[in-house]
Formats: C-alpha cells, structure tokens, sequence
C-alpha cells in the first residue's frame, strides 16, 4: 500500500507544477495576483481530489488509520519537495514560509492539509473503510 501511496502522490506533482505554470503565464495576466492565488490553489485542491478519487479505490481496502497515515506521508513528501525544489530554484527559506500566510490569499497551507486529509476522504466517499 506505501508504494502505491507513493505513486499517486508523484502523479499530482506534474499537475501542481501545471497548476503554477498555468497561474504564472496567465491566471496571474487576466486576474491580477490577488485573484490568481487563491484560483489556483482551488484547482489544485480539485486536481488532487480527482487524482484521489481515480486511483485511491484500486488500493484496496484499509481502515481510517491507513488513510491517515496516507496522508501525512503525502504532507510530509510535499513539504520536503517544495522546500528541495524552492531552494534548488534559488528561493530563500523565509520566501518558502510566505506561501503558508494564508492571509496574503496564497492558499498553499491549506492545499497541503487538504492534500492530507483527501486519502481518508476519499475512502470515506468511496465506502473503502
């Protein structure tokens, strides 16, 4: 179950990167950068809880504490990635902890704690457990 809870977790990041290509090369030229934000954290909260919703189900049955410990994996594989790649990228450690202000309309904490409550969610929705 841990492998393919880590392949589904490494399906979403394409479509994150997408999601922030797609809010940098437009959502941000036609809605300005107050309103892009949160637009693209929603879509990616949407991609996430698709991908889940496709691939989850064909785990196999568990109970709420396989999900839970799911989705910590995923919040703490997340976090490790963003903060590899933002410092890969040349981004400061204080730049990396403004995308968890919730208050400057970047949603990026709550993605992640949605990220990490979608596996049980989702066995929830799909009467897995």
């Amino acid at each position: 179950m841990l492998k393919k809870s880590i392949l589904i977790w490494l399906s979403i990041i394409p479509l994150a990167i997408l999601n922030g290509g797609l809010r940098e090369k437009f959502l941000i030229n036609w809605l300005g950068e107050s309103c892009a934000e949160p637009i693209s954290g929603i879509i990616l909260c949407l991609l996430i809880f698709i991908v889940s919703l496709v691939f989850i189900p064909r785990i196999g049955k568990g109970d709420s504490k396989t999900y839970l410990k799911m989705g910590i994996l995923w919040i703490v594989l997340t976090i490790i990635f963003e903060t590899t790649f933002g410092l890969a990228i040349g981004k400061s450690f204080s730049e990396l902890l403004k995308a968890y202000d919730i208050t400057t309309g970047n949603l990026w904490l709550i993605i992640v704690v949605f990220m990490g409550i979608t596996p049980w969610l989702i066995a929830k929705i799909k009467k897995i457990i």
